[in-house]
């Protein structure tokens, strides 16, 4: 009878709508119902942008989180070529680049269409600590890594001093 997955005139569907949305806990079994129910990876037809992006460009850490149990793609590209890592990392989100790196198959090597990554990203928000998290991700997970910092760039490690050229 209902159609979970209708987008509206805007692009969005009842999902994505949801993911914006700030419930209280006894609320959040009704929008993870609704997140099973439909598909999770949908893409706002304008956009392209899923509901996990939307949720975390207006800081929704909780249905982040939902999404991911529901099985959320940490991969999929907007129209844009932009991903929920390059989201979370633009806006300096830690927590959320945090979570979305720990999602088996998350790739922070994948680029927009004007050959960005999520490192950069961050780099060019001045988003230092989320930087600093995705270098050593790169670096740890990927034993070629080349670093993708420009050369004048100064990141400041965590647990480190001050800032290191790198």
């Amino acid at each position: 009878v209902c159609e979970v997955n209708r987008q509206n005139r805007a692009g969005y569907s009842a999902l994505m709508l949801a993911a914006l949305t700030s419930v209280g806990p006894e609320d959040m079994a009704v929008v993870q119902r609704l997140f099973r129910m439909g598909d999770v990876n949908a893409k706002a037809s304008q956009t392209g942008q899923t509901a996990l992006m939307l949720a975390i460009s207006h800081s929704r850490q909780d249905m982040v989180a939902a999404l991911l149990e529901c099985g959320a793609d940490v991969n999929a590209q907007d129209a844009d070529g932009a991903t929920a890592l390059m989201c979370a990392s633009e806006y300096g989100r830690l927590d959320t680049v945090r979570l979305l790196l720990a999602q088996p198959g998350c790739d922070p090597a994948i680029l927009d269409n004007e050959g960005t990554s999520a490192l950069a990203i961050a780099l060019e928000a001045e988003q230092d600590e989320v930087a600093a998290l995705l270098h050593t991700h790169l670096s740890s997970n990927q034993p070629g890594f080349q670093s993708q910092l420009p050369p004048d760039s100064q990141i400041a490690t965590p647990g480190g001093e001050g800032n290191d050229k790198r």
